[in-house]
């Protein structure tokens, strides 16, 4: 046993490798060190996203200058062989200021009248119908006083709940200048 002993610790004073039962904490520390230094660069990296504003419920106050109307959906499928569903429709301003920008709720119902899905999403403006419709921001064409625009939604999945008919749509949200 005593020689044994004697056996090991010359090992680590000659800086023989260590026996199979003893654990050197050197490398673990290392990688310890690698993994949080990973983390931290991706954390800083990404930045810190503020959380989209919650809706309390109550629509924008200047949304009812706001109408939309001519609503009306259609589909179409895309390359990769799904489908794009559409929600396209008019939006005036009556209100006295310009509009900047706008972020509408698109309900859909199922059969039962219940919720199937609810989407938030900024409202898209068609800035061309020729050779295809292509949309923009509000922000990209405010919408001044007494002034209306066309507009369309694009969903690339809608829930298989849905019962078809034309979805709800509320105004959460108004940029105005």
């Amino acid at each position: 046993m005593e020689s044994k002993i004697s056996s090991i610790e010359s090992q680590k004073s000659s800086g023989e490798p260590a026996a199979a039962g003893e654990r050197t904490w050197l490398p673990v520390a290392i990688a310890a060190v690698f993994v949080v230094g990973l983390v931290a660069a991706v954390l800083i990296l990404t930045g810190h996203k503020k959380p989209p504003a919650q809706n309390s419920g109550a629509p924008d106050p200047y949304a009812s200058y706001l109408t939309l109307t001519n609503l009306a959906m259609s589909e179409s499928s895309n390359l990769a062989g799904g489908k794009v569903t559409y929600l396209d429709g008019h939006i005036a301003n009556t209100g006295n200021r310009t509009v900047a920008g706008v972020t509408v709720e698109v309900t859909f119902r199922d059969y039962a009248k219940k919720v199937a899905q609810r989407e938030p999403m900024p409202l898209m403006l068609v800035r061309m119908r020729e050779p295809y419709i292509d949309t923009e921001t509000v922000a990209a064409a405010p919408l001044k006083p007494g002034a209306g625009q066309d507009f369309r939604l694009n969903f690339d999945q809608v829930t298989p709940d849905w019962a078809g008919e034309l979805p709800e749509v509320r105004i959460l949200q108004v940029q105005s200048k």
